[in-house]
């Protein structure tokens, strides 16, 4: 490979025909490139994550994932967008992708004329968020006690990074996002917190989200699988699901992107969470 001019795809990754999701760089080979260059590259590139394979063959590859301002151990927009860029060059099937976070599964297939891929994280956890992040974290999204739905209670929910959960009252709570950036993002990097994964539930089946990501960079997500994935592992812990169970997650429109991504419950609380999207390659 020739580092000084690597080729970079891009693709929108939990896309909606076409149209919506969220824009991730793909490096499919980044031997040799050290952490500093990488770093390079996707502040270059700009989206809110880049993933670089790194070395690997037989369908199983070391992945990184790097923001415009740091590396994340897990990405899932990033994982799906580069799955289906390699299933596009060698075929669908299996993968085992090894990230920082561990070793996770990807399965893509045809479907509907577009690849489907399906990402299962590392097991999930779940904790309690303590009062005062919990205070600096509402005061940050100039939200109340009032505007969270007691039925969801906040937690810091973890499928190979750390979210923080936040459930609206309402729509309109989730669709009026004004926050402070900077208090949100310094509150974040302490904690350790990759995004605040903010939903309101239309159904016990269909949630709608936005997540915010100050520490990358990014005032908003249009799709977060990461977030996705601990999501599931949170309704599972809390028993607000039934697994196994399909859960919809629409995530975007209040960004005119808008974002769909199914997340597969499974039941046994050591089991990773499936989370399942297309992608579609990024034209000029």
């Amino acid at each position: 490979m020739n580092d000084t001019a690597p080729e970079i795809l891009r693709y929108t990754a939990f896309d909606v025909d076409g149209e919506g999701g969220n824009p991730a760089g793909v490096l499919l080979d980044a031997r040799g490139m050290d952490a500093t260059r990488m770093q390079e590259i996707a502040a270059e590139v700009g989206f809110s994550e880049t993933a670089f394979l790194t070395d690997g063959g037989e369908r199983r590859f070391r992945i990184r994932y790097f923001s415009p301002l740091a590396e994340v151990a897990f990405c899932g927009h990033a994982t799906i967008a580069t799955a289906v860029a390699l299933a596009e060059r060698q075929g669908t099937g299996d993968l085992r992708l090894l990230t920082s976070a561990g070793e996770i599964g990807v399965r893509t297939r045809a479907e509907n004329g577009r690849i489907l891929a399906a990402l299962t994280s590392v097991a999930p956890a779940v904790r309690e968020a303590g009062d005062a992040d919990l205070a600096s974290a509402l005061t940050a999204l100039r939200w109340s006690a009032a505007d969270l739905d007691p039925h969801l209670p906040p937690r810091i929910a973890n499928a190979g990074n750390d979210h923080l959960v936040l459930a609206a009252s309402s729509r309109a709570r989730l669709a009026d996002l004004d926050y402070d950036q900077e208090a949100l993002g310094d509150l974040m990097a302490r904690r350790g917190w990759t995004t605040v994964h903010l939903v309101w539930r239309e159904s016990e089946t269909v949630f709608h989200a936005r997540d915010p990501f100050p520490p990358g960079g990014v005032v908003e997500d249009p799709a977060t699988g990461a977030a996705a994935a601990a999501f599931g592992g949170y309704l599972r812990s809390l028993g607000l699901v039934e697994p196994p169970a399909r859960i919809t997650i629409h995530q975007g429109e209040d960004m005119g992107r808008p974002s769909l991504l199914l997340v597969d419950v499974p039941p046994g609380d050591g089991s990773g969470i499936r989370v399942s999207g297309t992608a579609a390659p990024i034209r000029g």
